[in-house]
C-alpha cells in the first residue's frame, strides 16, 4: 500500500512540477500571460511548484525504507526520474501539438527500461 501511496504521490508531484517548469511555454499563448514579466511568471512558477512540494515530500517521507516505506533513497530517485519523464511526455503530447515523440525519444525512454532493472536488481 504504501508503494502505491508514494508512486501516486509522485505522479502528482511530477504533474504540479512539469507545469511550472513548462507551463508557461504554453500559457504564453494567453495575451494576459504575454505582459507579464520574467519576475511575474517566475512567481506563478513558484506558486505552481509549491503544490509539487506538497506531493513530493510526503511521498519521499513515505515511500524511504528507514521511514517504514519499501523504496531505498536510489529507487525513489529512479522512480522519480522515470515518472518524471513520463508525465513530461504526455504533457508535451496533449499541450504542445507542435511537438513530436520521434523514434529517438522513443528509444531514449526505452533504456530506462533496463536501468530501472539494474536499480532494483537484488
Amino acid at each position: 500500500m504504501k508503494a502505491v501511496f508514494t508512486i501516486v504521490m509522485l505522479i502528482l508531484s511530477n504533474t504540479f512540477m512539469t507545469l511550472a517548469w513548462y507551463g508557461h511555454l504554453k500559457f504564453a499563448e494567453w495575451k494576459w500571460f504575454n505582459k507579464l514579466g520574467l519576475i511575474s511568471i517566475i512567481l506563478i512558477s513558484w506558486g505552481i511548484a509549491l503544490f509539487e512540494y506538497f506531493f513530493q515530500v510526503p511521498a519521499n517521507k513515505y515511500g524511504f525504507r528507514e521511514n517504514g516505506g519499501p523504496f531505498s533513497l536510489v529507487e525513489l530517485k529512479v522512480i522519480q526520474e522515470v515518472i518524471s519523464i513520463s508525465v513530461f511526455t504526455v504533457f508535451t503530447i496533449l499541450a504542445f501539438k507542435n511537438e513530436t515523440i520521434k523514434t529517438n525519444h522513443i528509444i531514449g525512454f526505452v533504456f530506462l527500461i533496463p536501468a530501472v532493472y539494474f536499480i532494483f536488481k537484488k
